[in-house]
């Protein structure tokens, strides 16, 4: 299949079921407003910028009509440099067997890079896609949503509110929970995200985005969990959460030479 900007309605859907391939709160509790939340849930991207690295686990699903699919991706990022790494794991057929190969996935600015990627791309070689050129900025398209651009898409926040404290591995952690404004988020990103974010804000149908993120005392992002909805001959409901952990474990990123960058066609 060849990569490339899609329609404002539906593109970011198309672009996921590329990756999927032939795949086709706190209950009970009022929510109370946190005068603080929405300026701890914007600050979110600088306080894991100055964490430096953590290990992350992604989970996207995928639901239309009777049709659900989860992608789960593992790996870790340095949000330090803005670079990560993930080996993203594809649905099993109907029978539940593996039919796809894990893809190994490069997180960088502006590019995502995808090795083992099908659809004709040999298997020692890797797909590089400009990710300021797909009309969702690679928030859905490669099964997982970079956790950069997670934390950086909370800079567009509004309407937080407070849900309560809970626990998350061990560790406590405040739940909020509100929406955030694509367009927004993108005036207010960092240099190195604004391009995707800003590509996204062109391509989705709907601007604003429901969240719920969940910050530890320190203010780190332990999880997040966004809502996209998209009109393609019908409503496509995908929702993508983003765990990180292991706050300071060393990440390397080694980008694959040029002469190991797929440069033919992708098959359809």
């Amino acid at each position: 299949m060849v990569v490339h900007q899609h329609r404002r309605t539906g593109g970011a859907l198309a672009a996921a079921a590329v990756v999927i391939g032939a795949a086709s709160g706190c209950g009970g509790a009022a929510e109370e407003r946190a005068p603080d939340g929405s300026a701890a849930v914007r600050a979110a991207a600088d306080v894991l910028a100055r964490s430096g690295s953590a290990r992350a686990r992604t989970a996207m699903e995928m639901a239309t009509g009777g049709t659900r699919v989860t992608i789960r991706g593992e790996g870790g990022v340095d949000f330090r440099n803005r670079m990560g790494q993930l080996v993203v794991m594809l649905p099993d057929d109907a029978a539940g067997k593996a039919e796809h190969r894990p893809i190994t996935e490069l997180l960088t600015p502006g590019a995502l890079y995808m090795k083992n990627r099908g659809a004709g791309v040999p298997a020692d070689k890797w797909v590089r896609v400009d990710t300021t050129s797909l009309s969702d900025g690679n928030l859905v398209t490669g099964g997982a949503t970079d956790p950069v651009a997670a934390a950086e898409l909370l800079r567009g926040a509004r309407d937080v509110s407070y849900v309560g404290e809970t626990e998350l591995a061990g560790t406590k952690v405040r739940h909020y929970r509100g929406t955030t404004d694509i367009a927004r988020a993108a005036r207010a990103a960092s240099p190195h995200a604004r391009g995707a974010l800003e590509a996204a804000a062109k391509g989705f149908s709907k601007d604003v985005v429901p969240f719920d993120a969940y910050l530890d005392e320190a203010g780190r992002l332990r999880k997040v969990r966004h809502r996209f909805s998209y009109e393609n001959n019908g409503v496509i409901d995908v929702s993508s959460t983003t765990l990180l952990y292991g706050f300071g474990t060393p990440v390397t990123v080694q980008l694959p030479a040029s002469r190991d960058i797929f440069a033919g066609k992708i098959a359809e």
